[in-house]
């Protein structure tokens, strides 16, 4: 007998998936529509706010700073906007790493084994706090307790060209670090 609530579960997991690739197409439109240029790094969506009831991350030195992933430039290309990496960023691809930010689970459940790491934690569980360049797509190789603190890890780094999602970086083949 299957378990009733697997329909339900399912059913949430696709719809926040869809909700996440129509919250980036969103933005990704009104940008392309804007006649002035998209805003300097650290100034947009994705930018910790100074009155988040939430501590910024920790600085570290053995993690990729956020400042370095959202420094990436856009172009428009047959009705979508791609983004294009700099050298720091390319040099990045295929490389092991690690990446602090705040879980975005994309399964229920206390344990995570695919998220979006963000910049910035979620202040709605509707709303996604920044644009591509501030979230990083981690696939672990163990599961990972859900926290609504920083965490940190280390995998295989990605630089993505042209993700059918709409993200920019993925980490595969992670694990949690301390």
């Amino acid at each position: 007998m299957k378990n009733p609530g697997h329909g339900a579960c399912v059913f949430l997991q696709t719809a926040l998936r869809v909700l996440l690739a129509c919250a980036l197409s969103v933005a990704g439109l009104v940008q392309a529509q804007l006649s002035s240029p998209l805003p300097a790094a650290g100034q947009g969506a994705g930018v910790h706010g100074t009155n988040s009831p939430f501590a910024p991350l920790a600085l570290r030195a053995d993690v990729i700073p956020w400042s370095m992933l959202t420094d990436v430039k856009t172009k428009n290309e047959k009705n979508r906007i791609l983004p294009v990496f700099n050298a720091g960023q390319l040099a990045l691809n295929q490389t092991t790493r690690r990446i602090q930010g705040f879980m975005m689970p994309l399964d229920p459940g206390e344990k995570q084994r695919h998220f979006l790491l963000s910049s910035v934690p979620l202040t709605c569980s509707f709303c996604v706090p920044g644009g591509p360049e501030s979230m990083v797509e981690v696939r672990t190789k163990t599961p990972v307790k859900y926290s609504l603190e920083a965490v940190v890890v280390e995998g295989r780094f990605q630089v993505l060209h042209d993700d059918s999602y709409g993200l920019y970086y993925r980490i595969s083949d992670a694990v949690a670090v301390k």
